[in-house]
């Protein structure tokens, strides 16, 4: 059987490394570089070069930013007493395509799951407290996911700021838009109902 060149196989492996790709999808990417046309391959050389040297993150909020602090906590537009505490990078841009938050973000680079031990020093936990403690801040939004390891990292900062002046509010959760009551689960139908607001 043919195997392929060092140079394609070293390619097809860093491909398979990422989340989600196979070694079947890894080859095609690799020889689409290959073959691609244009100086393509230059130029994602060139992207993943400056995604390492000039992506950091923003001193305020954690999240990634091209300089010292990002887009959103340089904008005088958004509301920084109000700050809305996602897990990933990936939650705040979901977020931020919805269009209707206009605070600022925290950033935890990931959720406490103590099974896998994911513990407070593995997130970015004190970094949040540390932006409190600073002043200005009147409420914070927990925007992590509604599972597990989400609820467990609520609870949490539920705790670290209890008993502080700093409103806690969680995003609601219950039926999506365009659902069906009868097609929900027990745990949906149970969230929708005590999130219940005036109609």
């Amino acid at each position: 059987m043919q195997q392929y060149t060092e140079p394609i196989s070293r390619l097809i492996k860093a491909f398979a490394g990422l989340p989600g790709i196979g070694e079947k999808t890894a080859s095609r990417l690799a020889l689409y570089v290959l073959n691609a046309k244009g100086g393509y391959a230059d130029e994602l050389s060139a992207a993943i070069g400056d995604l390492k040297e000039k992506v950091m993150l923003c001193r305020e909020c954690i999240s990634f930013a091209d300089g010292e602090t990002c887009g959103i906590c340089n904008d005088p537009a958004r509301d920084a007493s109000m700050v809305c505490v996602v897990s990933d990078y990936k939650d705040l841009i979901a977020l931020e395509a919805a269009g209707s938050y206009r605070g600022r973000y925290h950033v935890l680079h990931g959720q406490l799951a103590p099974l896998k031990g994911v513990g407070p020093d593995e997130i970015k936990v004190v970094e949040l407290v540390e932006r409190v403690r600073a002043g200005g801040i009147e409420e914070i939004v927990i925007a992590t996911a509604f599972d597990a390891d989400g609820e467990t990292t609520a609870l949490y900062l539920k705790k670290v700021f209890a008993g502080s002046d700093v409103r806690l509010t969680r995003i609601a959760a219950g039926i999506p838009m365009g659902g069906h009551i009868e097609f929900m689960d027990g745990s949906t139908l149970g969230r929708a109902l005590q999130g219940r607001q005036e109609a």
